[in-house]
């Protein structure tokens, strides 16, 4: 018995070291991924359509009602400064300051027979003849009679300033974009008579998206060409936007005023605008490299050495037309993930994919 296990222990002893051996290592596999290096690029040029518009645009009306007479301007019609536009039937506006010439006549009369009284009684009161509550009775009634004549002569003067409310003058050399009322109809103070347009100084209104308006400032240079001569490009300067947005289309209004604008940019033009000089110098990625998790934003940037992924916070801008900028936590020359994104840890293994730069 004892010989057998001799003659065994040979073969047991490789069979016993086997069964202590440590089982080899799991082989990870690299995930592949989508990778661009990032460097400084233009933001992307957008053209946007919109209509010439004057800068000032001010509707005409008359502060006092009463019956159109006349509406010598129609829309297109070109009007100088100064030049009557419109006017109202005035029977009842002529009563009233000859109603009011009247009782300004009649006051001055009675004050003058007031102060006439006053001065005899003066005379007589100097020889003892009358009592001075006499002549203090008649000054009080020179004096009654003085603030009658100036409440007079400012009834005058209100009715002859409504008489005069009745002629509507153009305040500016325009053009007439619109009318709100006809001759014959009865209209109220401060009812549109008609829109009177600067002809000088014109906007191009475009509707933007938010994220662009959020790209650019007043003051923004922008390129300015007619749809209807290409040709032909003048300068404008960004210099007013919306601060809401439509609720509706969720786009936001800009104004870009134009500088000596040609004749092709009359009012109503269609024209389309684009950033002269687009913003240069800022890192670009895909809206699909930026993973946001917990309320902090991050994106992969790869080790090409060790072939593995880091999170690396980042600060980023408003997206445009899919591209995202990065204000702050990447370098010019970085690799990051572009895509899938959130299935990856810190220090994962990848097999990274190049993509074109810019993409």
């Amino acid at each position: 018995m004892s010989g057998r296990l001799v003659f065994l222990l040979p073969l047991l002893i490789p069979m016993v070291a086997a069964c202590q051996s440590p089982p080899p290592e799991p082989q990870v596999e690299a995930r592949p991924v989508l990778s661009l290096v990032v460097e400084p690029r233009a933001m992307v040029r957008s053209s946007f359509v919109g209509v010439v518009t004057p800068q000032v645009s001010v509707d005409q009306a008359f502060r006092v009602g009463g019956t159109l007479v006349s509406r010598a301007v129609d829309v297109g019609d070109s009007v100088a400064a100064g030049a009557v536009i419109a006017s109202l039937e005035t029977t009842t506006l002529d009563l009233a300051v000859e109603t009011a010439q009247a009782n300004l006549l009649s006051a001055e009369a009675q004050y003058a027979n007031a102060a006439a009284a006053e001065g005899r009684l003066r005379s007589l009161q100097e020889s003892d003849v009358v009592a001075v509550s006499n002549l203090e009775q008649a000054q009080q009634q020179t004096a009654a009679a003085r603030a009658s004549v100036v409440q007079a002569q400012s009834r005058l003067l209100q009715a002859e300033e409504r008489l005069g409310y009745a002629r509507l003058a153009a305040p500016f050399d325009g053009v007439v974009t619109a009318v709100g009322a006809e001759t014959g109809a009865v209209v109220s103070p401060g009812q549109k008579i008609l829109t009177l347009a600067q002809t000088g100084a014109r906007d191009l209104v475009i509707d933007v998206p938010e994220a662009f308006a959020q790209r650019v400032q007043v003051g923004a240079q922008f390129m300015v060409v007619p749809q209807l001569d290409p040709d032909i490009r003048i300068e404008g300067k960004l210099r007013e936007i919306a601060p809401e947005a439509d609720p509706v289309t969720r786009s936001l209004r800009l104004k870009i005023g134009l500088v000596d604008p040609p004749d092709q940019f009359w009012l109503g033009t269609t024209a389309s605008a684009s950033l002269a000089d687009p913003v240069r110098g800022e890192l670009w990625v895909p809206q699909g490299a930026v993973l946001t998790r917990d309320g902090k934003t991050s994106v992969w940037v790869v080790d090409e050495s060790a072939a593995t992924v880091t999170a690396r916070p980042v600060s980023v801008g408003a997206p445009v037309d899919g591209q995202v900028p990065v204000l702050s936590g990447l370098a010019a020359g970085d690799r990051v993930v572009t895509a899938g994104v959130n299935d990856l840890e810190n220090g994962q293994a990848i097999a990274a994919q190049m993509e074109r730069a810019g993409k």
